[in-house]
Parts: C-alpha cells; structure tokens; sequence
C-alpha cells in the first residue's frame, strides 16, 4: 500500500477544521508539526477534485501552504517522540506513549503508540467521548467501540470496568495499532475487528455504543447504532461540530434516542443518548 504525504503549514485555529474536513475526503492519518500537520492518503484513494475544493475554501482565511509527495519510509516510533506530548483528561486520565514517564498520581493510564491511527487523545473529540466515559457506569458492561482508531475509548472502557468490550475499524492501520495498544494496557483478549458496522454486524445488544467518526457517516448508520444499543443503554457519539448538534439528534430521536448529555470543546461536539 503506497500512501501519498501532503505537508501542511498553517494558521493555528483552521489546523482541527483542515483536519477534520481533509478526513472526510478520505486522508486517514495525521501528525501535527510545529508548522501545522501532516496528512497522508493512499494513493489509490485519493481524488484531486475533492481535495482542491478545501484547499480552495481554506487557502485564503488560514494562510494555508501545502506541498505534496509520496510517503518515504520512516521510523515511526522516533517521529511520534519529537511531535507527541501526554494528555490528561479532567485531571483522572493520564494518556501517553510507552517513552513517556508513568504519572502514578492519577486513577487512570491509558498507553497509546499512535503510529498511523488517529484518536490519541490530543483532538477534542476524543477528549470529549472520554469525558462522558468518565460519567457512565461501565462496570460489567457490554461496550461496543466503532470507527476505533487507536483503541483509546475501548481502553478506556476497559479502565473503567466493562465486562465484554468489542472495537473495529475500516483502515488495516487501525487495525493493527489497535491490537499493539490493547496489548500495552491489558487487553489481549479483545481483538480489533475490520470494516463498517454494516460488514463486522456486532451480535447482541450492548449497554454502551461509541462512535466518534464523522457526521456524514453517522447520520447514515444511526438506525443500526440504535439497533445495538440496549433498552436504557447509551449510545455515544462525537465527530461533529457545534452546529451539527440538531441533525444529529433529530436523526437518533427517529430511533428511539433521546439526548441526556452534550459537551463541546473548539467547535467540536460529543453527545449521550439513551435508548428509550
């Protein structure tokens, strides 16, 4: 698999908007610079019409310089030490590499060695899925993670004491950074799965359904999101703006959903709905 690298520099407040806007024209990973951030795609994904139209749209307002080749080999480990920092999530989740130092002080660590595999906790929608995690009864739970990443919101479901926990996602990338990170914390009886909820078809009912994807995506699943989630169970989701909020609960309440939570953070959403 050959992927293409495109070199971002740009204005720190369009850096999560470029993102976020190149990740639904199919660029799967990222590593923020100094400058701004890497994108990569694979070659045989991408579409130079769909790519111009948000440099178009952003090129201007976020002094956006780009340039673009294919990706030389490199070692990832060393490049995610230069540009990789620990998090810390409303001062209980402490989340680092393996290189990083343990923080003993709080209730709980997460490990993640991103590699490739978007979701590390630095974007404000994985903070925001952890935050709501940090409110919901786990314990003993049946939790199901789609559109995993690196693994980080199965991680912490598992950290917060679910029973059975299930995780996949589309990109083969994600795929095998996930397994290395449930390895690092625990986790090596969950395997991460491959494909869209519609290919995998998780059996059963869960108490705790997680999808931080991306609007487009989620409007179109959200009937067989509610399909998994249990009578009186959560379905959590985030990977959306602000403004999206009304469209996206007037889709889950089409299906039986009812919002009992929201939190934003720049721009960025996340949402808890119960299955009524």
């Amino acid at each position: 698999m050959e992927y293409l690298e495109f070199k971002f520099s740009c204005s720190e407040p369009f850096r999560e908007i470029l993102i976020a806007e190149l990740a639904e024209v199919g660029f799967d990973s990222f590593l923020e610079t100094d400058e701004g951030f890497d994108a990569y795609i694979q070659e045989d994904l991408f579409e130079r019409a769909s790519y111009q139209e948000v440099l178009e749209q952003y090129q201007e307002a976020a002094s956006l310089n780009v340039s673009e080749g294919k990706m030389a080999k490199v070692n990832w480990n060393e490049e995610w030490e230069k540009h990789y920092d620990p998090i810390i999530v409303r001062d209980q989740v402490y989340v680092r590499a393996s290189f990083h130092p343990e923080q003993p002080d709080f209730k709980y660590e997460i490990l993640i060695n991103p590699k490739m595999s978007f979701g590390t906790g630095h974007h404000a929608t994985t903070y925001l899925m952890i935050s709501h995690q940090l409110e919901l009864d786990h314990q003993g739970k049946r939790v199901l993670d789609i559109g995993a990443g690196t693994g980080i919101l199965a991680i912490m479901a598992h950290k917060l004491g679910a029973a059975h926990i299930e995780a996949f996602d589309i990109d083969e990338w994600c795929v095998e950074n996930g397994d290395e990170n449930f390895n690092l914390n625990g986790m090596s009886d969950v395997r991460m799965g491959k494909g869209t909820v519609r290919d995998v078809r998780p059996q059963g009912e869960f108490d705790i359904v997680l999808a931080n994807i991306n609007k487009n995506v989620l409007l179109d699943e959200m009937e067989v999101y509610s399909s998994l989630v249990k009578k009186g169970g959560n379905l959590l989701l985030s990977g959306f703006y602000e403004h999206d909020i009304t469209d996206i609960v007037k889709k889950a309440n089409e299906f039986g959903l009812d919002l009992i939570n929201q939190k934003t953070k720049d721009n960025w959403a996340a949402l808890v709905l119960k299955k009524l």
